[in-house]
């Protein structure tokens, strides 16, 4: 590690541009990757939203970094990449096309904020980002477990399922449904608020409970997570919380600062 590395129990920030880092870690140590890169003029106040001259750069740039994630992913891993759609967004469609062929194409998780961000009035509200899902190659098989993402049934719901008379192993089908229901990908997670106690003061934030889902799904316990974009540390702080090794980079020193600040404040958490 750099001389600049901040240690935090269970992994480590590295300030500094993901380009330069990135190709000075070694290949295929990260079970998972999740990357909350710049959406390029989405946020049209941050600097570091609008530094591309055209969309052409910006799909170039994205390329770049993603090459190297593939170099750094292990065979049974998975990057989950964010990205938005809108009225100024639309280079998100070039950006999964081109990542498409860079990676293979695993699946689009649907990110469903709840509440609608009111940014045109000549179509439908916008309620939605994407996360576009890639693994190493075809032949690729990643690690994931469906079951650790269960959906409770709420006890309405169990006592109703259980009047059918269809099933007639009763304990059987109470256990299964005590289990809940496989989440799909549709992710249906509010997003955050000003009141929330989460807010931190990045402007692209992703509710923790978002990021749990990611790391419960496509991580074993002492897994090793990258975010190359790591922001305000939410990749960080989920790892934390759920006994994943970690490594976050960030070029902004603020978020830096940020980031380092929660992540000891969840890991004292953790231990007490």
């Amino acid at each position: 590690m750099s001389s600049d590395s901040i240690e935090i129990s269970r992994g480590t920030i590295l300030p500094g541009d993901a380009l330069q880092i990135l190709p000075s870690l070694p290949a295929a140590q990260f079970q998972l990757i999740i990357a909350d890169a710049p959406y390029y003029q989405v946020l049209t106040d941050e600097e570091w939203d609008n530094k591309w001259a055209s969309p052409d750069d910006y799909v170039e740039w994205m390329a770049r970094w993603v090459r190297e994630c593939r170099r750094v992913l292990r065979p049974d891993g998975l990057l989950y990449v964010f990205g938005q759609l809108g009225q100024r967004e639309h280079v998100w469609l070039h950006v999964a096309s081109h990542l498409a062929r860079e990676m293979q194409f695993h699946d689009m998780i649907i990110w469903d904020r709840a509440v609608g961000y009111n940014e045109r009035q000549d179509s439908f509200t916008p309620q939605y980002e994407m996360i576009l899902v890639l693994r190493t190659s075809q032949q690729a098989k990643p690690y994931f477990d469906k079951s650790a993402v269960r959906i409770p049934y709420d006890p309405a719901t169990i006592k109703t399922y259980l009047r059918d008379k269809r099933y007639k192993d009763r304990e059987a089908r109470l256990r299964h449904l005590e289990r809940g229901k496989h989440a799909t990908n549709i992710l249906r997670v509010p997003s955050l608020k000003g009141s929330s106690s989460e807010k931190t003061g990045h402007p692209s934030q992703k509710p923790l409970t978002l990021i749990n889902h990611l790391i419960r799904a496509a991580s074993r316990p002492g897994d090793l997570i990258l975010d190359p974009f790591l922001g305000s540390g939410t990749t960080a702080v989920s790892a934390e919380n759920l006994g994943r090794r970690w490594l976050g980079i960030e070029e902004n020193p603020a978020y830096v600062v940020m980031a380092r600040n929660r992540i000891q404040k969840a890991a004292m958490a953790r231990d007490l």
